[in-house]
């Protein structure tokens, strides 16, 4: 039988430390993964959900972006062990009522650990929560709508944030989107803002378009494979069997990773017998230990030593880029003890990697998050374009530019227009629909974060998400949030922003991936796009959890109706029949024309990309783009560490699984910080001691997360990291990468203090 939700919340009393495993998966993936769902869903529920989970007429997982494998290639079952996680947490049978409300008083909720929270269940009945309340209570539907109209029409609309989640179907983020623009703002921050902006950023200024050049083929194809930044056994689990497939078709694989991550050591797959009971497939043929903030200087070291060898394609360099010459001179002119030192590497080491690269005819670099939340991101990314493009790895099979996108459908949200800058097809939309869109560019996270903490804005709706924990600087994010007139939260499953409120909040539950839709018209689907590009169905098919429970879909039009009454354009049409949506998007959004035809059955299709499929490069010169920006080493003082942020393998972005890290060694807790153990002697600090970790930023101000566990682990001297979000109150709002925004969750500096010895930054279990 199912287990109830945990009265108790255990936050590191039992923490405990072991070896750190160096092999993913195998036997103890499968019970790790189908655990959470016997616990909460029980055997036959388990059964039926999972066996549909990322299969042809099915749903897709709620959980990574990573593309399934054509039908013919796809497994019974096709899913991994946070994947499991990931359906046990959506399709639980616990849940959260008017009665739970009733018993925890807000400033009750709010001393819960995030874990605990996630735990309670899946929430049933709108919620609010007056000004000077101590409780939600609850509210009608048709109350709600008329709660949230009032605030947002007493403001001027750029007084009001729109957030979305990528969990977010194409059809809800479209609609969403076309409703914050009809009503009159682009404040349109989202989830890509924190993760992989400085991607889009990095490769729309050198190819032309912000997202990957290939394809799940081009993996398993590859000759080559470099994985920067990312640990695929924890964050895409399923990308380890791609990997493996492309050993076995004698590719090569070279991990670059300040901390050695088991999945990019050893893997053994569930999917064979071999790997269950055998020693499963080496991975990784190289394994670069890099310091934090190093790869710029890796890839710029790497491109010298190619141009130093003559191993270019110059027929690609001369026909499809521009500003070579720039880029050969700055890359001649590199500074080898610099480089050294700002990747903790030896000169060996990046030579015999270079020469990987220069004997290989198709090559991928892969990249997520380790990269992409940095200050100096966008220049990193575009020194990876550098390297490729010297080798002409952009548009020919096996080989390409692979930005592994976290959330299910981030890449499918920016696709529909959920963007705080006007999308190119905006203005064909509002002439299409009757409305004047609005121009000026809207507010991303981190403006949001400051606008409301400045008074700017009255109003924050969140589609999904989390955006309490997800965010930087806690003190500063929760001081914003509470600051606001109305926050709304389409949700569900409880979760920190419900209790970081505004003066008044709403809790709008809605439906989850694995649950029906049933609209007027009939039964509806939705769909998402995964980190290739590639567009498919996804269809719920477990009952609701709740009667009450409404789509997300129909949240937003009966918001959007209610705001504007006034409007041409067709909300109670969409609500009730998904097809009208997708009809609007085919006439607007380039590459969906046929939408309705090429989703209704089948796996779906590939979205165009000029420079994969025609190396034609839509950029101002139309061609690639050499970039030559100087490279700097980042300076750490004396007695300080460069930390980041990391998940641990029981997470999966805010949401907590459970408290165990099993491929680190960590089992019953999270505040710990991983340090060298040579830094530790340097530190005269004891493995197992309990500090203050203390950030230091340029403004003079420090913030403080209390009382960690000091772990002795080998990760590159100099670095630390620590779980997010218990470290992102250590994150300075203002800390961000040049051009992105993006939070530099992946280089702060720090000192560590003897626990006590400072007074927390942040309250509750955030700090």
């Amino acid at each position: 039988m199912p287990r109830p939700a945990p009265r108790d919340d255990a936050q590191d009393e039992d923490l405990t430390v072991a070896q750190p495993e160096r092999t993913a998966a195998g036997l103890p993936g499968v019970v790790h993964g189908l655990t959470p769902g016997l616990t909460q869903m029980g055997v036959r529920r388990s059964a039926r959900t999972l066996l549909k989970l990322n299969q042809v007429g099915g749903f897709d997982c709620p959980g990574c972006a990573w593309p399934e494998p054509a039908p013919s290639h796809r497994q019974h079952a096709e899913f991994c062990e946070n994947g499991a996680k990931a359906v046990a947490e959506e399709a639980t049978l616990r849940r959260v009522g008017p009665e739970f409300f009733a018993e925890h008083p807000v400033a009750d909720l709010a001393t819960r650990s995030d874990h605990w929270l996630g735990q309670q269940g899946r929430l049933t009945t709108p919620m609010v929560l007056h000004p000077g309340a101590t409780h939600y209570t609850p509210i009608s539907w048709s109350g709600a709508t008329a709660l949230a109209a009032s605030a947002l029409t007493s403001i001027n609309p750029n007084q009001a944030a729109f957030y979305t989640s990528g969990r977010t179907s194409n059809e809800a983020a479209f609609l969403y989107q076309l409703f914050a623009r009809a009503y009159g703002t682009n404040n349109l921050p989202d989830c890509s803002n924190m993760c992989h902006e400085s991607s889009g950023v990095a490769l729309s200024s050198t190819i032309g378009v912000g997202k990957g050049s290939v394809t799940l083929d081009d993996i398993h194809r590859a000759a080559l494979l470099v994985v920067v930044g990312q640990n695929p056994g924890t964050n895409h689990p399923r990308m380890l069997t791609a990997l493996e497939r492309a050993k076995r078709n004698g590719a090569k694989i070279i991990a670059v990773n300040p901390l050695p991550e088991a999945g990019l050591i050893r893997f053994r797959n569930p999917q064979r017998a071999s790997g269950l009971i055998g020693t499963g497939t080496a991975l990784a043929d190289r394994y670069l230990q890099i310091r934090v903030g190093g790869d710029r200087l890796l890839f710029r070291a790497l491109g010298s030593l190619l141009l130093q060898w003559g191993a270019v394609d110059r027929a690609f360099v001369d026909t499809y880029t521009a500003g070579f010459d720039d880029y050969r001179a700055a890359a001649g002119a590199l500074d080898w003890p610099e480089v050294l030192a700002g990747t903790g590497l030896s000169r060996e080491e990046i030579v015999a990697t270079a020469r990987m690269l220069a004997a290989s005819d198709a090559t991928i670099v892969c990249w997520a998050m380790g990269l992409t939340q940095r200050r100096d991101s966008v220049p990193t990314i575009r020194e990876i374009v550098n390297v490729q493009l010297l080798r002409g790895m952009i548009g020919k099979p096996g080989a390409g530019l692979c930005p592994v996108r976290g959330h299910s459908n981030v890449q499918g949200d920016r696709t529909m227009g959920i963007w705080h800058e006007p999308p190119a097809w905006l203005p064909a939309l509002a002439s299409r629909l009757g409305f004047a869109a609005p121009a000026p560019s809207g507010f991303d996270t981190v403006a949001t974060i400051r606008a409301l903490r400045d008074g700017q804005l009255r109003v924050f709706v969140g589609l999904g998400g989390n955006f309490a924990a997800a965010t930087p600087d806690s003190a500063t994010t929760f001081a914003a949030l509470r600051s606001a007139q109305l926050t709304v939260q389409i949700s569900t499953k409880l979760n920190r922003s419900h209790v970081v409120p505004g003066q008044s909040a709403l809790i709008l539950p809605c439906l989850g991936r694995t649950e029906r839709d049933v609209q007027a018209a009939g039964a509806q689907f939705v769909t998402v796009e995964d980190s290739m590009s590639c567009v498919h169905a996804s269809r719920g098919v477990l009952q609701p959890a709740a009667d009450e429970l409404r789509s997300e879909v129909a949240i937003v039009c009966a918001l959007a109706r209610a705001v504007l009454p006034d409007s041409p354009i067709g909300w109670e049409t969409y609500a009730s029949d998904y097809r009208a949506i997708r009809e609007e998007i085919a006439a607007v959004v380039p590459g969906f024309a046929d939408y309705e035809s090429r989703v209704a059955s089948g796996p779906g299709f590939t979205l165009p990309h000029p420079p994969r499929d025609r190396r034609r490069f839509p950029t101002p010169s139309g061609r690639a783009v050499f970039t030559a920006t100087p490279v700097e080493v980042v300076e750490v003082p004396p007695g300080r560490l460069i930390l980041q942020t990391v998940r641990s393998h029981d997470q999966y972005n805010t949401t907590i699984y459970g408290l165990d890290d099993r491929y680190r060694g960590i089992k019953g807790g999270r505040k710990v910080i991983f340090v060298n153990p040579d830094d530790l002697s340097e530190l005269r600090l004891a493995d197992g001691a309990r500090v203050d970790i203390v950030s230091e930023w340029r403004d003079g101000g420090e913030r403080r997360a209390a009382g960690f566990r000091v772990v002795a682990y080998p990760t590159a001297r100099g670095c630390a990291a620590a779980y997010f979000p218990e470290a992102n109150v250590l994150v300075p709002l203002d800390a961000t990468a040049a051009e992105s925004n993006t939070p530099a969750s992946k280089g702060i500096i720090v000192r560590l203090e003897p626990a006590g010895s400072g007074e927390p930054a942040a309250p509750g279990p955030a700090g």
